[in-house]
């Protein structure tokens, strides 16, 4: 009887169409909340996040403040369990959230090249390497930024031409400019010569991350500037862990907009079923079980749940893929990125919230008095 439920549906367009409305626009805002919290989680876990060191200097947090010397690297090379060392000075224009942050990380192109998980959409990396202000942007900050290869790109203090666009499968590294270290540390009012913000440690593969890490403090320890080591997701959801509490408070407003959707499609399930009592009692009589009266009214607001959930999802994931949208603090930023299990993940609770709202008016339709039902007007 789907042809039934969608005559149903479309009878009162009006009171449809505001509801399949009102569903997407919580959807929308639902799975905008859901992909900052995907963001979050990427940033802050996997291999990557798990088997990669920061040392970074103790007791401070904004990138300007933590100033190591460049050679703590040769000391960090010895120590057993470290595959590579890369030191690394962090410039940004804000170190306070921000959602059009500017990130500037200076080292080594070679180093770049063969550790970072990107790769060139245009440019090269000849140019790169052999130009001292060349800068390669991620397509997330080029996109917002509206730059280009061969554009001069100048911000506070720094101004870079830009050698090339990259993508990466981490999506917060297509929100950073990478430079030479020699350039950032030279660049007229940073005074960085011969220091770095941080030394990045790629570790081996039998290497225990904490062991490595006490370490290397330890070693550092009768140097001149004391640090701490953490793996890098945990430095990171340090960085961040102002956004953390935040993002933790916007997923009380996910919820809430799933509960908007019940409210709202339980709402216009009930004003139905009262509109149409004495339809489903005839229904009844010409030999409708009751179970399937449950069915056609649980089919019915699944149907509105469905189409304002689906519409909502795909306007949330298209805003997604065209903004390229960012928030970051301090230095480190998530990325907000569409994906499945973001589109999965709002079907599947547009699906479920449906069943749910229309429980109450199914069992309203399907337990109806049926001689009480027809005598009325």
């Amino acid at each position: 009887m789907i042809g039934y439920v969608l005559k149903t549906v479309w009878r009162h367009r009006t009171r449809t169409l505001l509801t399949v409305t009102g569903a997407a626009v919580a959807m929308f805002v639902f799975c905008l909340v859901g992909s900052v919290q995907e963001g979050l989680n990427r940033l802050t876990t996997g291999n990557d996040a798990d088997r990669t060191l920061i040392v970074f200097q103790e007791n401070r947090f904004c990138p300007t403040t933590s100033r190591l010397p460049e050679d703590y690297s040769h000391k960090i090379k010895d120590i057993p369990g470290v595959r590579d060392v890369m030191p690394i000075q962090v410039w940004t224009n804000n170190c306070r959230a921000s959602l059009d942050i500017v990130v500037f990380n200076g080292a080594s192109p070679a180093q770049i090249q063969k550790s970072r998980p990107i790769e060139l959409t245009s440019g090269s990396w000849q140019q790169f390497a052999s130009q001292r202000d060349a800068a390669i942007v991620g397509r997330n900050i080029a996109n917002r930024r509206g730059l280009k290869i061969g554009d001069q790109f100048t911000i506070g203090e720094i101004s870079v031409k830009i050698a090339g666009v990259f993508k990466s499968k981490v999506p917060s590294e297509e929100n950073l400019i990478y430079t030479s270290l020699a350039f950032l540390q030279f660049t007229r009012g940073l005074d960085a010569a011969g220091l770095v913000t941080q030394h990045e440690v790629l570790l081996t593969a039998d290497a225990d991350p904490d062991r490595v890490a006490t370490e290397i403090d330890a070693a550092l320890r009768a140097g001149a500037v004391a640090t701490k080591t953490r793996r890098k997701g945990a430095f990171q959801a340090s960085t961040l862990s102002d956004l953390v509490d935040l993002i933790g408070f916007a997923h009380w407003l996910g919820f809430a907009c799933v509960g908007l959707v019940l409210s709202l499609v339980a709402t216009t399930t009930v004003m139905s079923v009262e509109d149409r009592i004495k339809e489903y009692a005839v229904l009844q009589v010409i030999g409708v079980r009751p179970m399937r009266a449950m069915r056609l009214v649980l089919a019915e607001s699944t149907t509105l749940c469905l189409i304002g959930g689906a519409v909502g999802t795909a306007m949330a994931l298209a805003a997604l893929s065209l903004g390229g949208f960012a928030i970051g603090a301090e230095g480190a930023t998530i990325a907000f990125r569409p994906s499945l299990a973001l589109a999965g993940y709002g079907l599947i609770v547009s699906l479920v919230v449906g069943i749910v709202a229309g429980t109450a008016p199914a069992i309203q339709a399907a337990t109806v008095p049926i001689v009480d039902a027809l005598r009325r007007t």
